[in-house]
């Protein structure tokens, strides 16, 4: 019976670690065409070459645009949440709860949320996207709402507390358009004290 050989071991562990390596610039790149050219400048060339890499290697991981885009757009929201839960890795007290509403709200401003934009859009007039940018927007407004429970320490079983959250998750959204043609971040400090304050008062 002929077993894996070392040297066999070995030349698998690197090329499995270049696959990876290959993939996430792939999926970084595609973000950043993403929020710099929209969708319609971001063809499967234009990543492959932003990501150093040649067009077949992109379709070897990524067979077609749309499993290229929602896979990235997904990666960085994982890698997003990872983060925002790192900064508060033992949950928020009360007296944080104006940091965790900045952190929250950073998410919808950055390039990240406009990359997510222009899938949406793209989603909206391309019928075989739009099932999957559906499907994947349910399961990162459900990934960043539990966050945010958690972090703000939110008691879901009284009334009108998990509205309040959601309030405060469309709000960011809402932030986050605004900041796509000016700089708001004057008026966005001001709306994240008077949120955190309101939160404060509702969840005691």
């Amino acid at each position: 019976m002929g077993g894996v050989s070392t040297t066999d071991r070995a030349e698998r562990v690197p090329k499995q670690d270049r696959s990876r390596a290959t993939r996430q610039r792939l999926l970084e790149a595609a973000v950043a065409c993403l929020a710099a050219h929209g969708w319609a400048g971001s063809t499967v060339s234009v990543v492959a070459e932003r990501a150093g890499v040649s067009r077949g290697a992109a379709q070897h991981h990524f067979p077609t645009r749309e499993d290229l885009f929602t896979a990235a757009v997904e990666y960085v929201a994982e890698e997003r949440s990872t983060a925002l839960r790192a900064l508060f890795p033992d949950g928020a007290a009360a007296g944080d709860r104006r940091a965790v509403v900045a952190a929250l709200v950073d998410l919808y401003t950055g390039p990240l949320f406009r990359a997510a934009l222009h899938l949406w859009v793209a989603a909206s007039n391309e019928e075989q996207l739009r099932p999957r940018v559906t499907e994947l927007e349910s399961r990162v407004g459900r990934e960043s709402h539990r966050i945010a429970v958690e972090l703000l320490g939110a008691d879901e079983t009284r009334p009108g507390v998990r509205e309040t959250v959601q309030g405060l998750l469309d709000m960011a959204r809402g932030l986050g358009l605004a900041n796509l043609l000016t700089d708001d971040a004057a008026r966005r400090e001001r709306v994240v004290a008077q949120w955190a304050a309101l939160l404060d008062a509702e969840l005691g």
